[in-house]
């Protein structure tokens, strides 16, 4: 135990902005910006939006604010706007990811910070800053979970660590002492939940529970603030965070490299709106079936190899995999987002149309997912080995990454035309005025201005 909480604390309380190297600041605005188009479109066409609306409406927690939530016409009040650009943001599962810690940063991350921003009338290089602030605090202690031992308990580690990220975001904003910081972590290991259970039935709670994240979040920030004490080692105490929520923590990998190494580097955007754990074997389904021509019908047989974190979420039960019910359990389905590849040669939001297709079915029903050890015990844990039988017999392709990792990350114009193509259907015209306007980050002042109502 070294004081990783009050050393945390400190890091983010006197980060500054001269001494973040440029690229960094530029790449936590390009996943700012990615994270933008899935809150877009998720406002108006994820199928738990109404429900969480209404239930806003009802608690009276709805009510006219200075924050905004993109793609809807009316400002919210902070705790509000976090919350809605939160659970926008994870709807879709199209939200970045960053692979030793298997969490999404952003989603809790920078609805947090935007809700702070506008709380203070902030710069874009001040909210760039606590951006990155809140990733490089969520991502470590990600990293100091163990993903698989936190897996293994049954929690989702956006959910968990990513409401330390928002604290740590919106803390910064609010210009908080490293003191009030670590107590604004304290507050937030009571409030740090998140479950699996979801997976169950295909249910809306992961949505959720990631905008609470955000919300949450912010909310630590703003009681410390305001003078709240909160529990001290929140971290590595004997019943902090990392102790509770992990049989295998690794306490110093929430500090270590903190400074020299940054986390917010190797965060990488999705391709694909599914499980982080279905892309490598989605790539080399696509990959093949570019190459050698193919279509579904030529495809016999297809074997796709995980790690045991990916079978867990995308393929067990195999055979309830292979028919999802409804868009979570699509989004976590490696028989069916491996079937629409091979259908369809893509695989996007509006793909989600195909449930229940029979013919997709049918190409699900030939898919088998199995662990492979020889993914287990390497850095990153979203490989896949895809092995495809044609009447000419088997090919195979080991894929160690995704594409959109840093080594592949998304140039100027892929992530545009991501976002436009989740953005254009809700903004219509206003949507390359809100792409201009989010690539500048001039002043947070602007993010109000800009027309977010579908025209």
């Amino acid at each position: 135990m070294a004081n990783e909480t009050l050393t945390l604390a400190a890091y983010v309380a006197g980060l500054d902005a001269r001494d973040v190297p440029a690229e960094v600041l530029l790449r936590a605005r390009d996943l700012a910006t990615d994270l933008i188009g899935s809150i877009v479109r998720a406002s108006r066409e994820s199928e738990s939006t109404p429900s969480i609306l209404a239930a806003l409406r009802d608690l009276a927690l709805d009510g006219e604010g200075i924050c905004t939530v993109f793609g809807l016409t009316r400002g919210f009040g902070p705790a509000a706007a976090a919350l809605l650009n939160g659970a926008f943001g994870h709807s879709l599962d199209f939200d970045d990811t960053h692979a030793d810690s298997s969490l999404h940063p952003s989603a809790p991350v920078v609805p947090a910070a935007l809700a702070a921003a506008e709380m203070m009338g902030a710069s874009g290089r001040d909210l760039l800053l606590a951006i990155v602030a809140g990733y490089e605090v969520c991502c470590r202690l990600g990293n100091a979970l163990d993903p698989t031992s936190h897996y293994a308990r049954g929690f989702h580690p956006t959910a968990t660590a990513g409401t330390f990220g928002a604290a740590a975001a919106a803390g910064k904003l609010f210009g908080l002492s490293a003191d009030h910081i670590a107590s604004a972590f304290g507050v937030a290991a009571s409030q740090a939940a998140g479950s699996l259970q979801f997976l169950v039935n295909g249910a809306w709670n992961k949505r959720w529970q990631v905008g609470q994240a955000a919300m949450n979040g912010l909310m630590a920030a703003s009681l410390a603030r305001n003078g709240f004490y909160g529990a001290s080692e929140a971290l590595e105490g004997k019943h902090g965070f990392l102790h509770g929520h992990s049989g295998k923590a690794r306490v110093e990998l929430a500090v270590a490299g903190l400074g020299r190494v940054y986390e917010t580097m190797k965060i990488a955007v999705k391709p694909f709106p599914s499980c982080r754990y279905t892309h490598a074997a989605i790539d080399g389904i696509l990959a093949l079936r570019r190459e050698n021509n193919w279509r579904a019908a030529d495809v016999l047989e297809t074997k796709i190899g995980l790690h045991k974190n990916g079978i867990v979420l995308t393929g067990d039960p195999l055979e309830e995999k292979r028919h999802p019910k409804n868009i979570v359990d699509g989004q976590f389905s490696m028989p069916f987002t491996a079937a629409v590849a091979l259908s369809q040669g893509r695989f996007g939001w509006d793909d989600y149309s195909l449930l229940g297709n029979r013919e997709i079915e049918a190409i699900a029903g030939r898919v088998d997912v199995q662990r492979d050890p020889r993914l287990e015990g390497l850095r990153h844990p979203f490989g896949a080995h895809v092995a495809l039988r044609t009447k000419a017999g088997w090919v195979e392709r080991g894929i160690a990454d995704p594409s959109g990792e840093p080594e592949t990350f998304p140039d100027a114009r892929q992530r545009g035309e991501k976002f436009m193509a989740l953005a254009t259907p809700v903004l219509h015209d206003g949507v390359a005025s809100l792409l201009a306007r989010l690539e500048s980050v001039m002043d947070i002042e602007n993010l109000r201005s800009t027309p977010l109502q579908a025209a």
